[in-house]
């Protein structure tokens, strides 16, 4: 899976990005009520171990670096790994902050958009 911010569509109110696609690569919404459903509840677990996921593939991605006999092939798959962890945590800080309530009236999507 991966992640493009720039492509990905806004969630409409009251849609939240899942932390996963479709077959077909395309962004997946729920409509959810803030009731923790059952699959809002697995969208949290999957969130929560793409965040790990990040943080054990960036402990790696650094020692790779560090390591100054690393080869070509080496630092490609440091690279890849990382690229697609930081395309997941993208995914989740997009879903969580949309999320967020906005005080001034307006709403999560249009304060996005403002900030690109």
């Amino acid at each position: 899976m991966s992640y493009d911010r720039d492509a990905a569509l806004a969630p409409a109110p009251g849609l939240r990005l899942l932390p996963w696609e479709s077959e077909g690569g395309k962004p997946c919404f729920l409509s959810a009520d803030g009731a923790g459903g059952v699959l809002s509840r697995l969208a949290d677990e999957v969130e929560a171990e793409q965040l790990c996921d990040g943080a054990d593939v960036l402990k790696g991605a650094v020692a790779v670096l560090d390591d100054g006999k690393a080869g070509e092939h080496a630092l490609r798959l440091a690279l890849r790994a990382t690229t697609q962890s930081f395309g997941d945590v993208l995914r989740v800080a997009d879903s969580r902050g949309a999320r967020l309530p906005v005080a001034d009236g307006g709403d999560a999507a249009d304060d996005r958009r403002a900030r690109r």
